[in-house]
């Protein structure tokens, strides 16, 4: 059984780019009913990426928790 669940990121306020403190999460475009198919996304070595559903750049940052972004709110608890 996995450890930890991977966090799941919506872009309700509709910004070009959020910053977060994982590399790995499934991007859900917006909070449902609005949320397009859930993509999971994994930066690997790169430090942004771009989702192919709603193309929000996430870029990542060492100084964020796991369950913190900027701008704040886009990590859900879904």
């Amino acid at each position: 059984m996995a450890d930890k669940l991977t966090p799941k990121l919506a872009n309700d306020a509709g910004v070009d780019e959020i910053t977060i403190g994982v590399k790995e999460f499934e991007c859900i475009g917006a909070l449902p009913p609005y949320d397009h198919p859930h993509v999971y996304l994994d930066m690997g070595r790169d430090d942004e990426i771009i989702c192919p559903y709603c193309s929000t750049r996430y870029r990542y940052s060492d100084k964020l928790s796991a369950s913190a972004s900027k701008p704040t709110g886009a990590v859900t608890h879904l």
